[in-house]
């Protein structure tokens, strides 16, 4: 089965991931089938999009279960195909929508230096996850409203992020705790102990895709010079079956496994950062061929289950702090006791957008035929 079809069929299955409530899961799914309608001029995903996203967005722009008093950051993610659904359709419900996420933005607490806190029940604390599932829809509001403050507040925050999250290598720590108080967090450095492939990866798509709306200029200079660093970072660490270990920084720790979502991503992020040239010459062509390379491996991991193909290979769900009645103490031990699942979105998202770029290198002449349109 083709990816093409793979995709079809996962999303004319797919129902709402936590049973209708606006959540990051969804918009994974929506910002695949946003970039493959966008790559391949199909009509199929966009009508997919619009069967799932139209049913939890009321005539007013209410989202269906949005609480923004929770402060949660994730669900800010799914906000980000309101603004090509608003062009391409014109429909007032697309920014109203929009308006309700930014209002959540407007009031998140913050750290001192400035960055969202990631959730209200994760006071003080700083998530890499959180960067990808916030800020790009910040400078995606801004640009469609004109409210240009915004842009220059989210550079300051990626910028102060890197500095607090960076460690050696040219990679990012998971986590963050302003207020040194969690378990999981070094007491002088505030950070935590391990490198988090999925964390990773979010970071890695907030970067390109940032980098991708903004003029090349001072203001994004530098972090420009942070994102080709740690794609270089990531690209030295692909194993040679084209995927990444679970636990990036130590690939030999025992029981590390490669895992999908987070090659996914890196593999997206190759892709879109060397057609889009945030890397020049050489360099740009050796991210096209990991990024192949990875979405080749990513294929071969949709395999059968219980009767019908499925991504596997997909860290369920990893994160910092207490949760579900036990505390993530961020160690690197502790990503290797989640559970490992098949077809869960925030895979399957991440590979359709991979796909979505192959599909571009597709149309010129770049990339073997990995998507094949119409199947």
């Amino acid at each position: 089965m083709s990816l093409s079809a793979y995709f079809d069929r996962f999303a004319t299955a797919y129902q709402p991931y936590k049973g209708g409530p606006w959540c990051y899961e969804d918009g994974c799914i929506y910002r695949g089938l946003q970039l493959l309608a966008e790559a391949t001029g199909e009509e199929r995903w966009t009508a997919h999009l619009h069967r799932l996203i139209d049913a939890q967005i009321a005539p007013d722009g209410a989202l269906q279960g949005f609480a923004a008093e929770d402060f949660n950051i994730d669900n800010i993610l799914a906000g980000r195909v309101l603004f090509p659904l608003a062009r391409q359709t014109g429909d007032a419900r697309y920014m109203a929508a929009a308006r309700h996420l930014i209002g959540q933005l407007d009031r998140q607490p913050r750290i001192p230096a400035g960055n969202y806190w990631h959730k209200q029940r994760y006071p003080h604390q700083l998530w890499l996850d959180g960067l990808y599932m916030g800020l790009p829809f910040q400078i995606e509001y801004a640009q469609a409203t004109g409210e240009s403050p915004r842009i220059t507040d989210a550079l300051l925050q990626f910028a102060t992020a890197l500095v607090l999250t960076a460690v050696p290598g040219g990679l990012y720590a998971h986590g963050y705790d302003d207020s040194r108080t969690q378990a999981w967090a070094d007491p002088v450095t505030g950070r935590s102990s391990a490198v988090w492939a999925r964390a990773m990866g979010w970071l890695a798509m907030a970067l390109v895709d940032v980098l991708a709306i903004l003029p090349h200029d001072a203001a994004t200079a530098s972090l420009h010079g942070r994102c080709v660093a740690m794609l270089r970072a990531l690209a030295n660490r692909q194993a040679g079956s084209g995927l990444w270990p679970q636990v990036l920084d130590q690939p030999e720790l025992g029981g590390n496994y490669e895992e999908s979502s987070a090659s996914a991503m890196f593999a997206y992020a190759f892709l879109r950062a060397a057609r889009l040239g945030l890397v020049a010459g050489a360099e740009s062509e050796c991210l096209r061929q990991a990024g192949l390379r990875a979405l080749a491996a990513l294929e071969l991991r949709v395999a059968p289950v219980d009767g019908r193909p499925q991504l596997t290979g997909i860290c369920h769900v990893a994160g910092l702090g207490g949760f579900s009645g036990r505390y993530r103490d961020g160690s690197p031990g502790y990503y290797l006791t989640e559970a490992v699942v098949a077809d869960d979105a925030k895979g399957v998202g991440p590979l359709m957008m991979a796909a979505a770029e192959a599909a571009r290198l597709i149309r010129k002449g770049q990339a073997p035929l990995i998507l094949k349109a119409g199947t």
